[in-house]
């Protein structure tokens, strides 16, 4: 299983580097990876997604938590968030297939950032889920390259968890 972990840092050189190291020295991969700053000065906040049980997140919790410039790991998997992720995709696109592309990007609310001669750039903003179909919808046009800011997330104040509610919205449906 997947897991993201949202970890207060504070902002001085190398807390980064002694985080991978942790985990390279154990053997975990990290598979997105995205850090800012936070809310309060000097402290940044490190967004992750990382494979493995509730065993192993829980060790390496207590492993962050050694480090002497953490402040603050959350497991964030099964609480309510705003998960958010950018990406670029540079897209095939000759003058006549063109509109098609421009039509898919719309219909996911992602815009063109440039144009060239047989080519258009993308930026989308959404849930990983998005990301995934919107790469699927374009692969058939051609995809030349893709870069990805990993996911963000934000536990809900409101503590509505809307996958719950679109899985609910389906089963009426049905």
């Amino acid at each position: 299983m997947k897991h993201t972990l949202s970890v207060l840092v504070e902002d001085e050189a190398g807390v980064l580097t002694r985080i991978a190291g942790l985990f390279a020295r154990r053997g975990f991969n990290i598979e997105s990876l995205a850090v800012g700053p936070a809310e309060q000065s000097g402290v940044s906040r490190i967004t992750m997604v990382v494979p493995g049980d509730d065993h192993v997140i829980e060790q390496l919790t207590k492993q962050l938590y050694k480090l002497i410039n953490v402040l603050k790991v959350q497991d964030i998997t099964a609480i309510p968030c705003v998960e958010r992720e950018l990406m670029l995709l540079k897209i095939n696109a000759t003058t006549n297939m063109r509109s098609e592309v421009v039509e898919i990007a719309n219909i996911f609310r992602a815009r063109v950032v440039d144009l060239g001669d047989d080519s258009l750039t993308i930026e989308v903003v959404g849930d990983p889920g998005k990301m995934v179909a919107i790469v699927q919808m374009l692969a058939k046009y051609g995809i030349r390259e893709i870069a990805r800011t990993g996911k963000i997330a934000l536990t809900r104040e409101s503590g509505v968890n809307t996958e719950f509610l679109k899985l609910r919205a389906l089963e009426v449906k049905m």
